[in-house]
This record gives C-alpha cells, sequence and structure tokens, in this order.
C-alpha cells in the first residue's frame, strides 16, 4: 500500500543542518492500525508529513500502490492529500467562520463533489462521530472532545486510503482521548491509520503495529512489512475550487469583522465618492449646456462659404509646430518656398449640380436656405427733388451686399419666416414683397456713420434720426445699361445722369418697409446692423444684369472694363458677379428646423461628399453650431479629466490600504491556509481565496461609495439651485456607478493579488503550526 524506500529530510537554518529523517525505509500494509513512538525531535511527525505530502524529502522514494512519487509535481501531491489522505490534528485544525457541517464538506467541495451529495455525507459522517445534535454550530461552540470528532468527519469525508493522526488525544482529558481511539479505531477498521503519540500505553492498546523513532531513524518495528503484493493501479483525481466556492469561504470569514470589513470600505470607497461626485456634476453640468445649446443653437444655421478653412487636427498640429519653431538656419543662402502648398484656406466649387442638390434639401429639416451672392446694386434716390447715387452697403467700394445682410426665404415662399422669429419690427412693416428692404439696428438702436450717410441722411454722430424719416424710404434700381456709359476709351463709366436713370422705365423702386432690431431671445440673429434685403431682390438684379452691355464686354475682356486695369481669372469672376453677370453664390446658409434635424443637414452634406475621388471637388462646410458644443464640450471633458485625476489620486492610496488589509488578512488567516493545503487545495485555490476577498471587499466599498455619491447629490443640488436656480445639476449616470463600482474591484483585487501570492506560497506545516 504505502512504502518509504531510504527517505532523508534536512532543515537547514542559517549555518545549522538538522537532519530529521536519516535514511528511513518502511512499508505498511493496506489495513492496519500503525502508532509512531518517539521522545520530541524523533522525527516521527516529518515522517507524518512527508507520508501526508504536506512535507518533501529531500532524497530516496515514497512509493504509493506501486508509484513513485519522485517526479511528482505541485498539482499531483495536491490531489494525493484530498484523493487518498484524512488528516486528524492535535488542535483539531476546524476553519473557526464555517459551520461544522461545513468544515466537513470542504475536502468534498475541492473533489469537486455535488453540493446535495457532499452535503449528504457530511451529515452523514457527522453523525458516525455522534453529532447529529450539534450540526447548526461552529467549531467555537464546541468541546474539545467534539471538536476533534468533526476533524475525524472531516478526515473520513472523501473516503481516504489512510487516516493520518497527529497526537490526536493530546488536548483532550484521558476520558475524552479514550473515547476518540475508540472512535478511531471503529470507523477506520478497512483503513490504514498511521497515528503518531508520545503515549506508549496509548499505542499499546490500541495499535496492531508499533514503529519507534530516535534521532531521526526507526530503532524497532513490532510488525515489519515487506510489500511483494501487486497493487491496483494508483489513479489521482485533480482537486478545483470554484470561484463561488472562494467567495462563500471568504463572505464567512468577513462576516466574523464586519467593523472592519466597514471601516476597510469605507477608507477604500472615498477615491470612488470624490470620482462619483465629479462625474455627477460633469454629467450635470454637460446636460445644462446641452440643453441650452439646443435652444440657443437649434436653427443656427450651417455656412457653405465659397472659400473656407479647412483644417483637420494634424494640419492644425503642424502649422503651430512651424509657427512655434525658433530654429534658425546658419547657412549662406536663400530658400524659396511656395507658401500656398500650405495654406488651409480650401475653394468650394459651386456647380450647378450643386446648387441643385442643396435646393432639393427635405424641408422637413432644413427650414430654409439663404444666399449671398456678390453682386452691386445701382441706386438713385430723390433728396429734396435732387436725384443722386446712394448706396446700401456703407462703402466706397458699393459692393452691395456684404457678409449676412441677406435674409433667407423659407421653404415655403415666405419671406418674413425668419424676420418674424428673430426680429422686433420697430417702426413700419415687413417685407411685402421683394422690393421691399430693413433696417437692421443693434440693441442701442445705431447702425454705421457711414451705412447712413450712403444713404443719403443727414447724419451726425451720436446724433438720431426718427424713424418716420427712415421707414418709407424709396430708391431706383437703375439697369447696368442706363447706369453705365461707354467712353471714348472702349471702357465704361457711371454716368451722372441721375435724373434719367431715375425716371427710366427699366429702373425699379425699392424700398425701407421697416426698422427692426434682434430679440432679446433670438436664436439666430445673424444680420449685420445696416441694410437687409432677401436674396429674392439678389437674384432679382442678376436677372436684369445678364444681358447687360457692361455684364457682356467684361466676360469678354482680360481687363477691368471701369479701370482698364489687367485682372487674374479670379479677380475677373467676382467683377463679373459684382456687375451681376453671376449668379453663383458666395456664401449658403441652411437654418435647420431644430437641433436634431442640424444633424441630417449635416449627414445630407457628407453624403454628396461620399464617394468624390477628387478632394478640390468637396464642398467643406461650417457647422457653427457643432464648433461651439465641441469647444464647451471640450472643456467641460478637460476640466473633469483633472478633477477625476485628483480625486484618482486616492485610490491609488486605497490599492495600497488594501494591499496591507490583504496581507493582514493573510497573516490572520495562516493556519486556515495550512488547513485548505492539507485538504488538498492548489496553490491557485489559495490565491482564489483571498482575490475572492478582495473582489467582496471591491464589490461593497463600490457599492458604498456610489450609495453615498448619490445621497451627496441631494445637498450639493440644493445649493446650486440657492446660488444659480439651477435644479438637479448633480445626475450620477447608471453607467458610470457600473464602472465606479468595477474599477473599485479591479483595484482592489489587484491591489490584494500580491498579498494572495504571498499566501498560496506558504509552507503548509508551518502555516498549521501558527496560532
Amino acid at each position: 500500500m504505502l512504502e518509504l524506500k531510504n527517505i532523508t529530510k534536512k532543515y537547514k537554518i542559517g549555518d545549522v543542518e538538522t537532519v530529521a529523517l536519516d535514511d528511513i525505509s518502511v512499508s505498511f500494509r493496506k489495513e492496519e492500525f500503525v502508532a509512531i513512538l518517539g521522545t520530541s525531535g524523533s522525527g516521527k511527525t516529518t515522517c507524518l508529513n512527508i507520508i501526508g505530502g504536506l512535507d518533501r524529502y529531500d532524497s530516496g522514494d515514497l512509493i504509493i500502490k506501486g508509484k513513485h512519487t519522485t517526479d511528482f509535481k505541485e498539482r499531483d501531491w495536491d490531489a494525493y492529500r484530498n484523493n487518498s489522505i484524512g488528516f486528524v490534528f492535535q488542535s483539531y485544525n476546524l476553519i473557526s467562520h464555517l459551520s461544522i457541517v461545513a468544515n466537513v464538506e470542504m475536502g468534498m467541495t475541492l473533489s469537486g463533489v455535488s453540493a446535495a451529495k457532499k452535503h449528504e455525507k457530511a451529515l452523514e459522517c457527522l453523525e458516525k462521530v455522534g453529532l447529529k445534535e450539534h450540526l447548526h454550530k461552529k467549531p467555537n461552540q464546541l468541546s474539545g472532545g467534539q471538536m476533534q470528532r468533526v476533524a475525524i468527519a472531516r478526515a473520513l469525508a472523501n473516503d481516504p486510503e489512510i487516516l493520518l493522526c497527529d497526537e490526536p488525544t493530546g488536548a483532550l482529558d484521558s476520558k475524552t482521548s479514550v473515547q476518540i481511539m475508540d472512535l478511531i479505531k471503529e470507523i477506520a477498521k478497512d483503513k490504514l491509520v498511521i497515528m503518531v503519540t508520545h503515549n506508549p500505553d496509548l499505542a499499546h492498546d490500541y495499535a496492531n503495529r508499533i514503529v519507534e523513532f530516535k534521532d531521526g531513524r526507526i530503532i524497532s518495528d513490532s510488525n515489519p512489512y515487506q510489500n511483494d503484493e501487486t497493487e491496483e493501479p494508483f489513479v489521482l483525481n485533480k482537486t478545483s475550487m470554484s470561484f463561488i466556492t472562494a467567495l462563500r469561504l471568504s463572505f464567512n470569514n468577513i462576516k466574523t469583522k464586519l467593523g472592519r470589513t466597514f471601516l476597510t470600505s469605507f477608507a477604500s470607497s472615498i477615491g470612488i465618492i470624490g470620482i462619483a461626485v465629479i462625474l455627477s456634476l460633469s454629467v450635470g453640468f454637460q446636460i445644462q449646456i446641452d440643453n441650452y445649446q439646443e435652444d440657443a443653437l437649434a436653427e443656427f444655421p450651417i455656412m457653405i462659404s465659397k472659400q473656407t478653412v479647412s483644417m483637420d487636427p494634424e494640419t492644425i498640429q503642424k502649422h503651430m509646430n512651424e509657427m512655434n519653431s525658433s530654429e534658425y538656419s546658419d547657412t549662406q543662402q536663400v530658400f524659396a518656398y511656395d507658401s500656398s502648398a500650405n495654406s488651409i484656406l480650401h475653394e468650394n466649387r459651386f456647380s450647378q449640380d450643386y446648387l441643385d442638390y442643396i435646393k432639393n434639401i427635405d424641408s422637413e429639416i432644413c427650414n430654409s436656405v439663404g444666399y449671398t451672392r456678390i453682386v452691386g446694386m445701382n441706386l438713385v434716390r430723390d433728396i429734396d427733388g435732387t436725384k443722386k447715387m446712394v448706396s446700401i452697403s456703407g462703402n466706397s467700394s458699393n459692393q452691395g451686399s456684404s457678409g449676412l445682410s441677406t435674409f433667407p426665404v423659407a421653404s415655403d415662399g415666405n419671406i418674413n419666416t425668419f424676420l418674424e422669429k428673430n426680429y422686433d419690427v420697430l417702426a413700419g412693416n415687413l417685407p411685402a414683397d421683394k422690393f421691399d428692404m430693413v433696417l437692421v439696428v443693434n440693441e442701442k438702436n445705431q447702425v454705421e456713420l457711414s451705412t447712413l450717410t450712403s444713404l443719403g441722411f443727414e447724419a451726425v454722430d451720436k446724433e438720431g434720426i426718427d424713424f418716420d424719416k427712415i421707414v418709407g424710404t424709396e430708391m431706383k434700381l437703375v439697369h447696368n445699361d442706363d447706369f453705365y456709359t461707354t467712353t471714348p476709351f472702349q471702357s465704361y463709366m457711371p454716368s451722372n445722369d441721375y435724373q434719367m436713370m431715375y425716371a427710366s422705365d427699366q429702373s425699379q423702386t425699392v424700398k425701407i418697409s421697416a426698422v427692426i432690431r434682434a430679440k432679446e431671445d433670438a436664436n439666430v440673429a445673424i444680420l449685420n446692423p445696416g441694410i437687409a434685403y432677401s436674396d429674392s431682390l439678389s437674384q432679382y438684379v442678376i436677372d436684369q444684369a445678364e444681358g447687360s452691355k457692361i455684364v457682356e464686354a467684361q466676360k469678354e475682356a482680360d481687363y477691368n472694363v471701369l479701370t482698364l486695369e489687367a485682372m487674374d481669372a479670379a479677380t475677373k469672376e467676382q467683377m463679373v458677379a459684382y456687375l451681376g453677370g453671376d449668379a453663383t453664390p458666395y456664401l449658403i446658409t441652411l437654418y435647420p428646423t431644430d437641433f436634431e434635424n442640424k444633424d441630417k443637414i449635416v449627414e445630407y452634406l457628407d453624403a454628396y461628399n461620399d464617394g468624390l475621388e477628387n478632394r478640390d471637388d468637396i464642398v467643406v462646410y461650417t457647422d457653427l453650431a457643432a464648433t461651439i458644443s465641441s469647444l464647451t464640450g471640450g472643456i467641460m471633458g478637460g476640466i473633469t479629466m483633472v478633477l477625476v485625476a485628483f480625486a484618482g489620486t486616492s485610490l491609488i492610496v486605497s490599492l495600497i490600504m488594501i494591499c496591507i488589509i490583504t496581507y493582514t488578512s493573510v497573516l490572520e488567516r495562516t493556519k486556515e491556509i495550512g488547513i485548505l493545503k492539507a485538504l488538498g487545495a492548489r496553490k491557485k485555490d489559495i490565491t482564489r481565496v483571498f482575490d475572492a476577498e478582495t473582489c467582496i471587499l471591491g464589490v461593497f466599498s463600490g457599492t458604498l461609495g456610489i450609495i453615498i455619491a448619490y445621497l451627496l447629490t441631494f445637498p450639493i443640488n440644493a445649493v446650486i439651485y440657492s446660488v444659480t436656480e439651477l435644479s438637479n445639476v448633480a445626475s450620477l449616470k447608471w453607467e458610470h456607478a457600473v464602472i465606479l463600482i468595477l474599477i473599485s474591484t479591479i483595484l482592489t483585487m489587484a491591489g490584494g493579488h500580491i498579498p494572495a501570492r504571498m499566501a498560496s506560497k506558504k509552507d503548509a506545516v508551518e502555516a498549521l503550526r501558527t496560532e
């Protein structure tokens, strides 16, 4: 059954070497009661530990059913202890925080026995040892004899072939000792029982073989045995402890230290509380900002300009690096470079296909489309009976509409929808048709001095003009053929016959129908102070100018027909457009029906660009609302990250604290580690037990932190409301709560894993000696 061949075991402490077993050889029968006698230090307990796989021999061989153990690995010894060995210790070695039933079940748990079967077997074993009436108790509620009975029941639960008893009656009185020995002899009569004892009377009364040790050697054997029988094949069933079992074991241990567990969890949760509060405030303020932006930027236009800035993060970074470069060249040469190659400007090509694409946009998502065109308006006004040329632009170039001086026409054709929604009428009436203009003033009713003087009003800085002197002012929109005249030099120049222009049948009356000002709560009041009109008027001017002589001449010439100066292609294009010969807009503005539909407009614009291989054909747009949103979102995100980083430092402190707490737990549970190893627990099972404990602590501290953070949102919201009147700003999202609990759990397990690994490497024999 079991044979020790030339076993030697030495212990070395410093420079001192002690021989515990000195080349001993002994064989044991399958069924016999062997008592090993000897004084302290004779080697008997070391021999028992080597037989039980708790300690390793230095040389020789331990043969089990004909199988040599010299090539056993750690997991083989674990399985051997679990499958074949049952231990009964002098100090009982029960796990105090488990019930006696759970103590008996533990070995079977490691064997993978089902819950129902192991519970049934545990009850059966406890009944055999006479503890049927004590099943609900824990070890500390039993007497010494009763605890030893539990230990015997645990040793027999897995039906081992070998029962190893180390001074089983050493801590008991004589009466109880007899009872325990009778019990061992009765229930283990079909097994190999090896008992270490100091008591020769006990050995002679119960053992049928006595082996005596002295100075690490066997000095006598009352019934020696030479193993020459054919043994059955020795098969090991590997042991395993599930994480659920480890959780249950650790949870029972934690329940015995609730006060310390709560304080530890609370300390660990401080970082989680800080981060959770910061995230709840960040989310709340971001929601407030988003709501404000949805209201304020709901109809903010998407702008498509002929010339726009096209910048991606890489381009921006490249330009910043070039601008910040302070490297000076030390060569004696001048280098040429092309600045246009690094230009971040993009020229949009407004083809007719693209303009038609914009025109066909769904009116459900786009409220109106505005166009800004570079077209000059030839205007003459009757001022006190004198006909004079006037301008609506307020600058010397007289290039009509600049900036956002045109307001969009709604998809249903209404020219006043935009104005009604965003502007108050201070005097007059909103335009009745495309020939009506409006004068836009700022919040102080101010307009640029040059604008008023260009319109022919006698304006003095800081002196006001009555509304009724402005409203109703009429002007004549003069046809190009009436406005321009040829010169002997084959050029053109404005005529000075304003009376003729004013009286011409081709001239069209336009008037200022109202003075308007942006509403205080206006979302899209983006018209420049000055004269504003609908794009329909611009289109009318272009239609009238299309066949004019000056337009035809300018299209044919490669010079400016007004100044005779040479022009490049781009300048010529602008000049033709100014004279009314090109209907292509300079700026297109798309007004979404609401904030959500803005994204649909963006998708619509992106769809046009998809599939275009030539980058020059791509039309780049400017989404001002998205730019503002990303800016505020980036600022809020940056602030949140900084605050979370500060709060996160406490998580590092928590991690270190958990490491210390787990190490303390390892020290407190050292005997339990030894017991588990004696029952066949692997290193990874021991690690798993302490990982499970830190997992429980992590989940609990994370959950506690989330609960406290949630409760803190109530007073925080009350304070914020009293200061800003913003309600329910602090709002903890459940996704953040779950993530923070996971982070708490992961960090706690990480902090406790090193002590857990240390626990798994503890020597079983040393661990069992710990009190």
